[in-house]
């Protein structure tokens, strides 16, 4: 079991030194020598005399004794409150990769007496902000959303939360956890800038997109459309979802009204896919004849990154009209093309709407095995994505 220093019977730096000291067998001259630091200093601390040393005097001390530097750690958090040590502290824990001694130390942080709560709060979060590992940054948020939280901070609740959203997001397996993280963010959206805003609008339509949330889809990317006086990718993309949104939800009316927009508004994500979208607006009214040599044509036209959802509706259009021997073909030479992109939930909710229908058409020509083949690899790809209803 791991000691803790609330358990040990010295309670000062001093006490630690001298007690490893004394278990290494060395004087007080004898380490000087080996560290650098003088013996008047090193007698002081161990004394009591100086109750507060300098971490760059301990931290040679502790690594010629051998003292963990973790246990160094936990004894400035409880006799030194002064931020500047603290920070310290703060990035050493990060240092020595001790994830709750750093949640701890941030603790500690917000709850000195030194400096301002807001201040403080404002330090640690742009101190958290500037780490690149993620595996510290998401703890510490959680210490700052507590925090903010407990004492009415909302503009750093809302900030933390949005943090913590964009972290956890990437983890397809919790998709309804992280999308109700994203929706409690909305209650303080008006704690945020306004490129904040913009990018909880956005990543919200997108995530709302890969849950089959529509009706939520088009909503966010609206709020985020009417608050981005920008031109740009990101936006365009948004507006891709909200026309897939329509188009799944079958409000073909709604669909063709925003492809309208959209053209007159120069968005080349849009102006691209028109004749897939009424391609596939044919397929699913029944129109058959129209649709399948449209969707060839897409087909033919796409990327690598489009061509499973292209993939997908000609096929879904060959099964409605039981042409089996272009589904046969089809089969054979298409599903080769299909490429992986790895991260990408609307691909993996493709594939395993694909696998499915190839599901289908199997076990209705009486290939049981190969069907159940095909369902297994369509369970596969909605599991990645932890769309459970599709999988039952």
């Amino acid at each position: 079991m791991k000691e803790s220093v609330h358990t040990l019977e010295f309670a000062t730096i001093g006490d630690v030194l001298k007690k490893y000291r004394k278990q290494s067998n060395l004087s007080i001259s004898q380490l000087a020598r080996l560290t650098g630091v003088h013996k008047g200093v090193i007698a002081k601390i161990e004394n009591g005399s100086t109750r507060r040393p300098g971490l760059k005097i301990t931290m040679p001390l502790a690594k010629v004794l051998n003292i963990p530097t973790d246990k160094i750690v936990e004894l400035y958090i409880e006799i030194d409150k002064r931020p500047e040590v603290l920070f310290g502290l703060l990035n050493e824990a990060i240092r020595l990769f001790n994830v709750p001694l750093a949640a701890r130390v941030a603790q500690r942080i917000l709850e000195t007496p030194y400096e301002e709560s807001y201040s403080l709060m404002e330090r640690l979060y742009n101190f958290v902000s500037s780490l690149s590992d993620l595996r510290f940054q998401l703890p510490l948020y959680h210490v700052i959303i507590k925090y903010a939280r407990e004492r009415g901070m909302q503009r750093f609740l809302a900030k933390g939360l949005l943090n913590k959203y964009l972290i956890e997001r990437d983890d397809f397996n919790r998709l309804e956890e992280t999308y109700n993280t994203g929706e409690e963010i909305l209650h303080y959206v008006d704690f945020l800038s306004n490129e904040e805003k913009v990018t909880i609008y956005y990543k919200m339509a997108f995530h709302a997109h890969a849950m089959k949330k529509y009706e939520k889809c088009i909503e966010f990317g609206k709020m985020g459309h009417a608050a981005d006086l920008t031109h740009n990718e990101l936006k365009e993309r948004v507006a891709l979802a909200i026309c897939n949104s329509y188009m799944f939800l079958g409000d073909y009316r709604a669909l063709e009204q925003h492809l309208d927009l959209f053209e007159k508004l120069d968005y080349r994500f849009i102006i691209e896919r028109i004749k897939f979208f009424r391609g596939t607006v044919y397929s699913r009214t029944g129109k058959y004849e129209e649709a399948i040599p449209l969707l060839r044509e897409c087909l033919v036209e796409t990327t690598e990154v489009n061509r499973i959802f292209r993939l997908t509706e000609l096929f879904d259009a060959l099964c409605k009209v039981s042409d089996l021997n272009s589904i046969k073909s089809f089969l054979e030479e298409e599903e080769k093309k299909i490429q992986i992109f790895d991260n990408d939930p609307y691909q993996y909710s493709e594939l395993g709407r694909f696998y499915k229908l190839k599901g289908n058409y199997f076990m209705t020509n009486g290939l049981i095995d190969e069907g159940m083949e095909a369902y297994m690899q369509s369970i596969y790809y909605f599991e990645k994505i932890g769309a459970l209803k599709l999988i039952m």
